[in-house]
């Protein structure tokens, strides 16, 4: 059942019975749950409201760690339809079971936000997100084959090929991470051609944080719509959130499946909407692995509805967990981003070069220019961009100007942060 227009009434009741029956679902089918609600001394019973959610333990990324491979799922492994897992560089994988019902209830969730972002049946949607373990390709796969797309499926990587596919199949929508459409538009300049002159009319973009200036810029590139799609493994993967074309306006979260909290990073504490803090989630509709108030480290703030019923979520500002502290200064990648995107002598192509002279922590920002910048508007770019950093976040920084094409490029997910600092032993 579809709930994106429907009354506050009518979207509150389905919530509270689905949460209800997630919650019984969880305590009674994963021994963690079981062991984590008795020693916090709540029981499924004990909800009898939304707010009472706010009594209930936290899952943490390191409890999927701890119950690797399969301890969190709810259903026994011969009913999952299929397996995902993250590419975390550190520990053990995350790992998520997705029974059929899962698999449909995805395909759903995706389609229905490609259709906010303004796609249709008929459509040719051309996905390069990578495929495999990561949700990212199949997630996209899946949905625009609901939504009665016809579906490209080039995953990641081999970016003439990306090029020469956009102009031989016209694909009227891609899905990617928003730092690989740039090096995609890179290389349509490379072949001498224009990136606005080619089929596509909308980019759904995720898998990293980006921001209104890199928006900005996609747009201006490519002629196209650019929204905002909001997911992570662990909660379903891509679709968990997503933008409507007519508004821009932050992902809509699909409120009938995921049911959202924010909260003090510090204390944990549910903060009110409008509020900055961290993102929870908990699963409404999941079979094979519900998850209950999980902490996803992604700092936002809730907002009230606009073109949909539920609820949307701002930008994504940082993480509570990959905040950089650089002598006492918060700093997250995703600032650095929008300072150096007013240069117009600037590429959005970045690099954060943390190192550690002495004992203090000092950053230098490694960013590329434009092909056009002559030597002079070159030199005055760093000094602004330095400047810029130093008024607006607070910190001191080096920045060392580079030529067009001198960073390392990313298939998937751009590397933001290159940590030179000496480990603690």
């Amino acid at each position: 059942m579809s709930l994106e227009r429907a009354s506050q009434d009518e979207l509150r009741s389905v919530q509270l019975e689905r949460l209800k029956w997630s919650v019984r679902h969880a305590y009674d089918n994963v021994a963690h749950y079981r062991r984590s609600f008795d020693a916090n001394g709540v029981h499924p019973d004990d909800l009898k409201t939304l707010a009472d959610l706010r009594r209930f333990p936290f899952l943490k990324k390191q409890d999927f760690r701890d119950n690797y491979p399969y301890g969190l799922f709810a259903v026994p492994v011969s009913r999952i339809a299929r397996l995902h897992a993250s590419s975390g560089t550190t520990g053990k994988p995350t790992v998520v079971g997705y029974t059929a019902s899962d698999i449909s209830n995805w395909a759903d969730l995706v389609a229905r936000s490609i259709q906010a972002a303004g796609g249709r049946a008929g459509d040719k949607v051309h996905v390069a997100y990578g495929y495999g373990l990561f949700t990212g390709g199949l997630g996209a796969h899946y949905g625009a084959e609901r939504l009665g797309c016809t579906v490209i499926p080039m995953s990641g990587g081999q970016t003439e090929k990306q090029v020469q596919l956009i102009r031989d199949f016209q694909p009227d929508i891609i899905m990617v991470t928003p730092s690989y459409i740039l090096n995609i538009a890179d290389e349509f300049v490379r072949q001498g051609m224009d990136p606005r002159a080619c089929s596509l009319r909308a980019g759904i973009f995720g898998a990293e944080p980006w921001t209104e200036a890199m928006r900005r810029e996609i747009e201006q590139r490519f002629d196209m719509d650019a929204v905002d799609i909001y997911g992570l493994s662990e909660v379903m993967g891509p679709g968990v959130a997503s933008e409507c074309v007519e508004t821009k306006d932050g992902p809509v979260i699909w409120e009938d499946h995921f049911y959202p909290e924010i909260i003090d990073p510090n204390s944990g504490e549910p903060v009110p909407d409008g509020t900055e803090g961290e993102l929870v989630f908990t699963s409404l509709t999941k079979e094979a692995l519900p998850v209950i108030r999980y902490r996803t480290r992604d700092l936002t703030r809730l907002l009230p509805p606009t073109a949909r019923s539920m609820r949307r979520m701002a930008k994504i500002t940082g993480r509570s967990d990959d905040m950089l502290i650089i002598r006492g200064v918060n700093v997250f990648p995703s600032q650095i981003e929008e300072l150096l995107l007013r240069l117009p002598a600037l590429t959005p192509h970045y690099l954060l070069e943390l190192t550690r002279e002495g004992h203090l922590d000092s950053l230098s920002v490694h960013v590329e220019c434009t092909s056009s910048a002559d030597p002079d508007s070159r030199k005055r770019a760093g000094v602004e961009l330095g400047g810029l950093i130093k008024n607006n976040v607070g910190v001191s920084v080096v920045v060392h100007v580079r030529d067009p094409g001198a960073l390392e490029r990313s298939a998937g997910k751009a590397r933001r942060v290159l940590d030179r600092r000496p480990k603690n032993p």
